[in-house]
């Protein structure tokens, strides 16, 4: 079985992406399924490869936030058959402590499988048109594209009368923001949380602390992200280089007992800490690009801080609650989506670096052949 279709392919670090033809030399092999790719969503940790410093191969097929249709399935194993519409999210091995004790994201193997290469098993059967070699999948998918093989464990069935051309988001940035506050914090009605950046981690923070009964507040410098958030269900507040703990204490009545950065900012994450109240936790979830220097009294009367990985998810438990919240109106997460075709990925990557765009999703324009 040879497969031939269209994706976009990142050839260069400071390239642009190339819709090319790429092949797939076999069928699914035990445990894995081929997915049609409906629709996939564009993530920061896409782009990042840019500035991974060599870490991270090419020439590679990117994209983590597929959604689409099971064409193939390597035997009953998989659980899957043809027709399942499926979300698929990110890779983990399934049998090291982390995965049998529920907690997928922190696999050992998460760096390896996702990041930096991916499952090696079968790579040769991936190539360009001219038989030239591709990076092993991305976070098991590398789904821009209009089909992706992928392990099945990275898959997870939806309801077919969903719009599962928007649902890939669901398997990570949407996972990671809504986890981080259902998940990690736990948190309940009456409770109090700040957010820290009014992307589309923080908007799914706030769309999950709204759906829990919190109290939420939302801090960024664009005036637009801050009215989407208010729009969301959050208090919105301007980030300011002056008394923004202070103002956040006050509109939280003491301190939020829960704060999550998503931007990375060491200023920020201070000011977070200093947001909290006595045993209040904060989240860290972007990757850190310079050393944390924590202010005198910020980890003061219990405050902790950790970091969150893709919203200490389990996939399979995490996406059908979150389908069933945007079905009850809870969870409007399609309002922060603009659809672009797959071939105008280079646009969809602007737009996301600029701020035009909270998600974009890339829509394949083909079926293949």
């Amino acid at each position: 079985m040879t497969t031939r279709f269209g994706a976009a392919v990142l050839r260069g670090y400071e390239s642009r992406f190339d819709l090319e033809e790429v092949v797939l030399t076999t069928g699914p092999a035990d445990g894995e399924i081929l997915v049609r790719i409906a629709g996939c969503g564009m993530c920061r940790t896409d782009l990042a490869v840019r500035r991974s410093a060599g870490r991270s191969p090419l020439p590679a097929v990117l994209g983590h936030e597929g959604a689409g249709v099971v064409v193939g399935t390597g035997g009953p194993a998989t659980g899957l058959s043809t027709g399942d519409h499926v979300v698929l999210s990110f890779d983990s091995c399934g049998h090291c402590r982390n995965c049998t004790g529920a907690a997928p994201a922190y696999c050992d193997s998460f760096a390896s499988l996702n990041l930096f290469g991916g499952r090696e098993e079968h790579a040769a059967r991936f190539t360009d048109a001219a038989g030239g070699a591709l990076a092993p999948r991305w976070f098991g998918q590398s789904s821009f594209a209009e089909y992706a093989m992928v392990p099945a464990r990275n898959a997870v069935r939806v309801d077919p009368s969903l719009p599962v051309e928007l649902l890939g988001p669901l398997g990570c940035g949407f996972l990671t923001g809504a986890g981080a506050v259902l998940n990690s914090f736990g948190t309940g009605p009456g409770d109090t949380l700040a957010v820290f950046g009014a992307g589309a981690v923080g908007l799914a923070a706030v769309m999950a602390a709204t759906a829990a009964g919190a109290v939420t507040v939302a801090v960024d410098r664009h005036p637009e992200r801050l009215a989407l958030a208010e729009r969301l269900g959050a208090i919105p507040l301007r980030a300011a280089p002056a008394g923004l703990p202070a103002r956040i204490r006050q509109l939280t009545d003491g301190g939020a007992q829960y704060a999550l950065d998503t931007t990375g900012s060491v200023q920020l994450i201070n000011d977070a800490l200093r947001a909290l109240r006595p045993t209040g936790h904060l989240g860290l979830v972007a990757r850190l690009h310079t050393a944390l220097a924590l202010e005198p009294g910020a980890l003061d009367r219990g405050r902790r801080i950790s970091h969150i990985c893709e919203g200490d998810a389990v996939p399979g438990l995490l996406i059908p609650r979150l389908t069933g919240l945007w079905q009850a109106g809870l969870f409007p997460f399609d309002q922060l989506i603009r659809t672009y075709p797959l071939a105008d990925i280079n646009e969809a990557e602007r737009d996301c670096e600029a701020g035009r765009v909270v998600k974009p999703v890339l829509i394949p324009e083909g079926r293949g052949r």
